[in-house]
């Protein structure tokens, strides 16, 4: 049995950032401050000893909402930013592309930016037509050319698929498909489960700045849904019983069983709230969905109260 071969070793990493609670202009009230102990600033952590480990040749999908520290690790992995805490360690060569399109100069040529984002990846001319014109999606297919032909050993993918058109989703399928032929190491983030369960052969869940979910990409891709999912409730509980309320006031459901459960468990909620006008005969109507593919199970529950 050889040992695995890791590409990207992501070990304890932790990131805060200083931001300032005042401004002030005076050196006085700077140095009365200080002498005071009041800094000047608070620290947001963004990262919190996160850990994992890519091999090579993974497909490797990193999930998480705004927010979630997810595009703070990616600039750390891709050396742009300096970690407070822990260490990441990269074996191959990386292209990093976070931001497709970031960095291009609108006032080049479209030609002139390949050279240009080219020689920082270390092409020469020989190895490589105005951008003011491009459209956004023309721009991030430049970019994802440009990326593609870096051949890296490890590619650092972040929301391609979140732009362009459908020639573009095609073109960027059949390179994933070739590059997972390839063996090469690919980390993809994206906020599309079903590019996830498509291409990634494992995932990473990021939330406030933890590691949630690692390991089976449908097993990560469900929790990412189920939290979205759970997210969304809370969210629009209030909007909902704003369409009820000259018949009812403060409904609430509670689920009793737990969140997760199988085919055969029996699920229990309890519902409760004011019925206004007794005349009415209430009755309660829900409907299940699986949150792998969105697609509703049953949407005929109803109950008499």
């Amino acid at each position: 049995m050889t040992d695995k071969q890791i590409a990207v070793k992501v070990d304890h990493v932790s990131k805060y950032f200083k931001l300032p609670t005042e401004a002030t202009n005076s050196l006085r009230t700077a140095l009365v401050n200080r002498f005071k102990g009041i800094k000047g600033y608070k620290e947001q952590h963004v990262l919190k000893d996160i850990s994992f480990e890519v091999e090579k040749g993974d497909f490797f999908g990193i999930l998480g909402r705004n927010g979630s520290g997810k595009s703070t690790l990616l600039k750390i992995i891709s050396e742009i930013y300096v970690p407070e805490k822990g260490t990441v360690t990269i074996d191959g060569k990386l292209v990093s592309f976070i931001e497709l399109g970031v960095g291009f100069n609108p006032e080049l040529t479209g030609r002139e930016n390949v050279y240009m984002n080219g020689a920082m990846l270390g092409f020469s001319t020989a190895e490589i037509e105005k951008l003011k014109n491009y459209s956004s999606g023309m721009q991030v297919r430049l970019a994802f050319s440009v990326a593609i032909k870096a051949q890296g050993d490890i590619l650092i993918l972040d929301e391609v698929l979140a732009v362009g058109d459908e020639a573009f989703q095609r073109k960027c399928n059949d390179y994933f498909q070739e590059r997972k032929k390839s063996g090469k190491t690919t980390i993809l983030v994206t906020h599309d489960m079903g590019a996830v369960k498509k291409y990634c052969n494992k995932a990473v869940l990021i939330e406030n700045g933890l590691v949630k979910a690692i390991g089976d990409p449908f097993d990560v891709s469900d929790q990412y849904s189920f939290d979205n999912l759970e997210s969304n409730s809370h969210h629009n509980g209030n909007e909902d019983e704003g369409l009820v309320t000259t018949k009812v006031e403060g409904f609430t459901a509670i689920l009793l069983s737990p969140k997760k459960v199988t085919p055969d468990d029996e699920v229990v909620i309890e519902f409760s709230f004011d019925l206004l006008d007794d005349s009415v005969n209430p009755h309660i109507a829900f409907s299940f969905v699986d949150i792998s593919t969105g697609n509703g199970l049953y949407n005929d529950n109803s109950m008499d109260i």
